[in-house]
């Protein structure tokens, strides 16, 4: 007889984030580009980092499927 692993990953068939906050993080990198994205203090956004981040909170605000912010 064999046994089972079991898998600690998720299965492939569930997504993490929706379709929804793929489009709200493209349209923050495509405001990136274009050089009118800005930050909460109003400064211009430089990194892709910091554009992924605002289009997954803009996101989250407007309720697409977005895991939490992890505690800090």
């Amino acid at each position: 007889m064999t046994t089972k692993k079991s898998s600690s990953r998720k299965k492939s068939g569930s997504r993490k984030y929706g379709k929804a906050a793929g489009k709200w993080v493209k349209s923050a990198m495509h405001r990136k580009k274009k050089g009118t994205l800005r930050s909460g203090s109003g400064a211009k956004v430089k990194s892709r980092e910091q554009a992924v981040a605002i289009g997954l909170s803009e996101a989250r605000a407007k309720g697409a499927k977005v895991p939490k912010k992890p505690a800090m």
